[in-house]
C-alpha cells in the first residue's frame, strides 16, 4: 500500500515538472553582520537612528551556496539540502517583502532576545486557552492605535487574518438564519476585486461553503463595474473587499472612489493593507492613512511579516467585530498563539518604525530613482515587469542572476500564461547607487520602452 503512494507520488512529481510547475527551496546562508550600540536610546530600552546603519544592509546582501546558484541559473529543481559546501555567492535582494530594512535592526532583535532569555516561548496553547498574554495584549493595542481603529486581533499569519475573517462573515449570515436556509436577499453579499490575494479567496471560498453568502468579483479595481453589481444587488448586508496595494502588481486600490461608493451603498469595506502598513502614509498607517480614509475603512487586515520585518497577522477593527472572529475564525481558534519574543520583536518594531521616519523617506526616493533611470512610470515598491513567456522571464532572472541580483521569475500558475513578469520590490536600504547598477543590469536584458506594467489584463488568483 504505501508503494502505492509513493508511486503515486512520483508520478505527479514528474507530471509537475512536464508541467515546469516544480518549485524550489534555495537557501540563503545567514552570515554575522556588524552590531553596533545605539547612543541615544528612546522610549525606554528601545534604540533607533536617524539614518541607516551597517547591519541595514544585511536585509538586503543575503549570500547563497555555488550549488543551489549553479542549480538556479540552470532552472533545475532544489529541495534546499545543499549541505557542506564552503562556497557561495553574494547576491543583492530585489525580490523580498522587508521594505523598510527591519529585520536585521538590533533593537527588534534584542526585543525577541529579552523576551526570549525572561519567558521562553510564552505559553504553549491558542489564544482562547491559555497562549495570550499581557505581551500579545499591547501589541494589539499599538497596533489599534496605528490603524486608528479601537481593537486589534492578532493572527498567526496574515493568510490566517483573512482566513479567520472571511470565515467569521459568513458565520453572520449562518447564526441570522437560525439554522435555516437563509432566503437569497437574507444572505451576505462578499464582493470581491479580481486580483485580490489568495488567502482573501481562500478565505471566501470557505465562506460560500456556509451557503450563507453569494461571492461577486468584479474587474480588477474596476468600479463602474463594482457600482453596477452593487446597484443590482437586493441583499441588505454587502461587503466589499480589496487588497489595499496588490502585491504582485504594485498597484493601489481606488480608495477614494471606493469611500465613495460605500456612502451610497451601505457596504461593509475591508481592506488587506499587508504591502501598504509602515510604507504608506505618514506615520506608517498604510494606504488608508496616504489617502486620508483611515476612518472610512471598516476593517483592516494585515502582517508583521513584510515591512515589520518580523511576523504575524492581525485584524483592526472594532471591538464587536473582534469578539466576533475570535468566537467564529477558525484559523484563530485553532492555532497556537504567536510566541512571546516574536510578539515582542513586532511591537518593537511598531515603535522603531514610526521614529525612524527616514526608512520610509528612502523607500520612496527608491521609487523615484527607479522610475527617473527606466522611464517606467511605477508608482509602488513593487514593480512587476511583464516580459511575455516564460522562457523570457527565465533568461531575464538568469541574466540578473548573473550579474549579482536576486529577482525570481514569476510563472503559472502564478500568473497567467503569457503574462510570466520579474517582480521586483525596493528597499529602504537599497542606495541609490544599487539602483543605478540593477537598472544598467536590467536594461541588458529587459526593453523599457517595451515592458508592460501591471497585470491587470487578466487575473492571477481567480475564484
Amino acid at each position: 500500500m504505501l508503494r502505492s503512494w509513493d508511486n503515486g507520488v512520483e508520478e505527479a512529481l514528474q507530471k509537475l515538472e512536464h508541467l515546469q510547475l516544480l518549485r524550489s527551496l534555495r537557501p540563503i546562508y545567514l552570515q554575522n553582520g556588524p552590531i553596533q550600540e545605539a547612543q541615544n536610546p528612546v522610549d525606554g530600552e528601545f534604540h533607533v537612528f536617524d539614518e541607516m546603519q551597517p547591519w541595514d544592509r544585511s536585509s538586503v546582501e543575503v549570500h547563497i551556496p555555488e550549488p543551489t546558484f549553479q542549480k538556479w541559473l540552470h532552472d533545475i529543481p532544489s529541495s534546499g539540502d545543499e549541505e557542506g559546501t564552503h562556497k557561495f555567492r553574494k547576491l543583492l535582494l530585489f525580490s523580498g517583502n522587508d521594505y523598510l530594512g527591519l529585520s536585521s535592526h538590533p533593537t527588534i532583535g534584542k526585543a525577541a532576545s529579552k523576551a526570549a532569555l525572561e519567558h521562553g516561548m510564552g505559553p504553549r496553547g491558542s489564544a482562547l486557552i491559555c497562549g495570550y498574554t499581557d505581551y500579545h495584549r499591547r501589541l494589539e493595542s499599538c497596533i489599534a492605535e496605528l490603524k486608528k481603529k479601537e481593537d486589534c486581533l492578532l493572527c498567526p499569519t496574515g493568510f490566517a487574518a483573512n482566513m479567520a475573517l472571511m470565515v467569521a462573515l459568513g458565520n453572520v449570515g449562518s447564526l441570522l438564519a437560525a439554522g435555516k436556509t437563509p432566503l437569497t436577499n437574507e444572505k451576505i453579499a462578499i464582493f470581491s476585486d479580481a486580483l485580490n490575494h489568495a488567502s482573501i479567496i481562500d478565505g471566501i471560498r470557505l465562506a460560500e461553503r456556509q451557503k450563507s453568502v453569494e461571492i461577486f468579483i468584479y474587474r480588477h479595481c474596476d468600479m463602474t463595474h463594482l457600482n453596477a453589481l452593487l446597484s443590482s444587488c437586493t441583499m441588505r448586508k454587502k461587503v466589499v473587499v480589496t487588497d489595499s496595494l496588490f502585491s504582485m502588481d504594485g498597484d493601489f486600490a481606488p480608495m477614494i472612489e471606493l469611500v465613495k461608493l460605500r456612502k451610497e451603498h451601505g457596504f461593509l469595506l475591508v481592506i488587506d493593507d499587508a504591502h501598504g502598513t509602515f510604507v504608506c502614509g505618514k506615520n506608517g498607517g498604510g494606504v488608508a492613512e496616504q489617502y486620508n480614509c483611515e476612518r472610512d475603512v471598516d476593517i483592516c487586515v494585515g502582517t508583521l511579516s513584510k515591512a515589520a520585518g518580523c511576523h504575524g497577522g492581525f485584524i483592526a477593527c472594532s471591538k464587536r467585530w473582534k469578539q466576533l472572529i475570535q468566537s467564529r475564525g477558525r484559523s484563530f481558534i485553532f492555532s497556537t498563539a504567536t510566541p512571546i519574543p516574536i510578539v515582542a520583536a513586532a511591537r518593537a518594531s511598531l515603535i522603531v518604525a514610526r521614529k525612524e521616519t527616514w526608512r520610509r523617506r528612502e523607500i520612496w526616493n527608491r521609487v523615484q530613482d527607479f522610475r527617473v533611470l527606466t522611464g517606467i512610470p511605477i508608482n509602488s515598491p513593487i514593480i512587476s515587469l511583464i516580459v511575455g513567456s516564460e522562457e523570457k522571464a527565465l533568461q531575464a532572472s538568469q541574466s540578473l542572476l548573473k550579474s549579482g541580483f536576486h529577482v525570481t521569475a514569476i510563472r503559472p500558475p502564478t500568473v497567467p500564461p503569457n503574462s510570466c513578469r520579474l517582480r521586483v520590490t525596493l528597499s529602504a536600504t537599497h542606495t541609490r547607487d544599487d539602483i543605478e547598477r540593477f537598472t544598467a543590469a536590467l536594461s541588458l536584458c529587459v526593453n523599457f520602452q517595451e515592458i508592460g506594467i501591471h497585470g491587470s489584463n487578466g487575473g492571477y488568483a481567480r475564484l
